[in-house]
Parts: C-alpha cells; sequence; structure tokens
C-alpha cells in the first residue's frame, strides 16, 4: 500500500511539473516568424491588404447564373445564362440555348456592365444579379 501510494505521489508531481511548463509557454509572446506572431508593422499590413484588393479587382468574381426555359415545347430549365464579372463590370456573358434537337452556346464581352450587342432578357438579368449591391 505504501508503494502505491509513493507512486501516485510521483505522478501527481510529475503531473504539476508538466502543468507549471505549459502555463509558462502559454504566457510567453510567441516567438517571431511563428504563425502565431502577432504583427508589428501595422501600417505595412496595411499596405499589403491594400496591394492585394488592387491585384484581386481583375478578378473574375462577380458572378450569376440564370435558367430558363427558351422554347415552349422544352422544359425543365436546360437553357442558361452565365455572367462572370470583375469589380468594374468587364468580363463575358456565356448563353446556352437547348431545344429539342440541338443546342446553342453563345459568348458575349461585357464592358462597364454594357455590352455593345444586343442582350436577351436573360442574360440582362445575369449581369444585374452579378452586380455588387
Amino acid at each position: 500500500m505504501l508503494i502505491v501510494a509513493l507512486l501516485a505521489l510521483a505522478v501527481a508531481l510529475a503531473a504539476a511539473a508538466m502543468a507549471a511548463v505549459a502555463l509558462r509557454r502559454a504566457q510567453q509572446p510567441p516567438a517571431r516568424g511563428s504563425a502565431d506572431a502577432l504583427p508589428e508593422d501595422v501600417v505595412g499590413l496595411r499596405q499589403e491588404v491594400a496591394a492585394l484588393q488592387a491585384e484581386n479587382a481583375d478578378a473574375l468574381r462577380h458572378l450569376s447564373v440564370v435558367r430558363y426555359d427558351a422554347f415552349g415545347d422544352v422544359g425543365g430549365h436546360l437553357s442558361w445564362s452565365l455572367a462572370m464579372l470583375d469589380d468594374a463590370g468587364h468580363g463575358v456573358v456565356l448563353t446556352s440555348i437547348h431545344g429539342r434537337s440541338e443546342a446553342r452556346t453563345y459568348a458575349k464581352s461585357i464592358s462597364g456592365w454594357a455590352c455593345e450587342q444586343p442582350l436577351s432578357p436573360e442574360e440582362e438579368e445575369a449581369i444585374e444579379h452579378a452586380r455588387p449591391a
């Protein structure tokens, strides 16, 4: 019985020592260069974020799909128009019109949220839904 008590005391002392080491590590600031390190140069980080936002402005990130029935005899909303635009409204609208025996696909260039070619109501709707609020 005395051996079990001494063994339990040794385990308890080891656990207390490990807890003290863990507590000290948790209170220390993270090492420089580690993933958890806090930035020291907030102005530099703001400049980096602004540069990334400017670089990202050209990305086709405003997307919208409008599905519809192009013909009365074909159901299932198989026809669609897809608008893919950047922040300035430059990009493309892709349209696929499905009929009973064939499907046709069209691409129209969009510049400044508008198109030089005539747009279908569904293409205009896709552009409007892609426009940020």
